[in-house]
């Protein structure tokens, strides 16, 4: 079976970023073995995702996947109800990328690669036994990095609960450009705490699936929807429910976010996983295709990305000062080349940007996701 190729796919495949060497952990019949004292071993194929061993004691998990196929493909391990504990996105062909993710409690958990990064992925069931302290509550840097940036996503979850409010009346109302004028605004706050949205798997599909992306029955929702009405096709008959929709899942996303528990490992990796998303999506064009809002939620991604290091900060600085130091310069360097598109109080649109432009923020986002891609490694210990 062909699987298409994803809005991921990026425009130049970061192919630094991560490279590990390549472990096998499989028998000659591609069945799983028992796992060795080490990382959990995954090898990702078109067709298949051969997990090492499918029990790990809690605690921190470390993955090394290693892409044997011929599409980019992703990672995940959920939780019950699709709740994403950790992923990794854009694990180009003959590359190997790492995650480390902690899971205290014991549970019945999936494994799956994403061939194409798209669908549901070829899953496998993971056993996790025993429990472990969430380091959180014995760290107390770590702690204070959870409060700080649960603070953060608090305020940008009030903020994108009262805007998608206004940019539902809008389009209820039939505004088209009052509605136009509040879409990118709004989805400042969505593209800021994603990696928050992503760990509720019904939510961020709903709220936040391009077009390109549907499975064959998936209905087409969420803001990419009403995108499209605006720019593309002109408000249809049910735009107004699909409005009414969007404002609840938002509401639903706002409510959960309040009761999640994160640990210091998934702002390392959600700090890594915003920039993917710059790479894969913001820089090829593909997020915003009807409105070409892109930089706006690049910047978004951005803005969110560093204020998970921040919350980290103190940490890193004590474990690899000079990682710090280059995160700063990297984060300093891609926010310059987004000054430069700067518009009045946005950004220029994305079809208005040259092929050198592109190139250049494709560069600089690649010499950023180096660093970011230390950082996990950095908290873990």
């Amino acid at each position: 079976m062909t699987v298409p190729q994803s809005r991921r796919t990026p425009l130049a495949v970061l192919a630094g970023v991560g490279a590990l060497v390549a472990l096998a952990g499989c028998d000659s019949t591609g069945a799983a073995t028992d796992a060795a004292d080490g990382p959990i071993k995954i090898d990702a194929s078109d067709t298949s995702c051969t997990v090492s061993t499918t029990t790990a004691a809690a605690g921190n998990l470390t993955f090394e996947i290693a892409n044997k196929g011929t599409k980019v493909t992703e990672f995940y391990l959920y939780a019950e109800g699709d709740r994403i504990m950790g992923e990794v996105e854009n694990i180009a062909p003959g590359l190997n990328r790492r995650l480390i993710v902690e899971v205290p409690d014991a549970g019945k958990y999936q494994t799956a690669c994403k061939p194409g990064m798209v669908g549901n992925g070829i899953r496998g069931d993971f056993t996790v036994t025993g429990g472990a302290a969430r380091q959180n509550d014995a760290n107390a840097q770590k702690a204070e990095a959870i409060k700080s940036y649960a603070t953060y996503v608090t305020s940008n979850s009030a903020a994108l609960e009262t805007e998608t409010a206004k940019f539902v009346a809008a389009v209820k109302a039939g505004k088209v450009d009052e509605a136009k004028s509040e879409y990118a605004r709004t989805r400042v706050f969505y593209e800021r705490i994603e990696p928050v949205a992503e760990k509720f798997g019904d939510l961020d599909p709903a709220i936040d699936a391009r077009e390109a992306d549907l499975e064959p029955g998936q209905q087409f929702t969420g803001f990419h929807r009403l995108e499209k009405d605006l720019w593309r096709t002109g408000l249809q008959p049910d735009s107004p429910q699909i409005a009414d929709k969007l404002l609840t899942d938002v509401k639903n996303l706002v409510a959960k976010a309040k009761t999640l528990q994160l640990s210091a490992l998934d702002l390392a990796n959600g700090a890594k996983g915003l920039l993917d998303e710059v790479a894969t999506r913001k820089i090829t064009g593909e997020e915003e295709t009807f409105s070409h809002t892109d930089l706006w939620d690049f910047q978004s991604n951005m803005d969110g990305s560093k204020n998970a290091i921040v919350a980290l900060r103190p940490i890193l600085q004590a474990k690899d000062p000079a990682l710090v130091s280059t995160l700063d310069k990297e984060f300093a360097n891609v926010q310059a080349l987004l000054d430069k598109t700067r518009v009045g109080d946005g950004f220029k649109y994305y079809d208005q940007l040259s092929q050198d432009e592109i190139k250049t923020f494709a560069s600089a986002v690649d010499a950023l996701s180096e660093p970011l891609s230390k950082v996990a490694a950095v908290v873990a210990k």
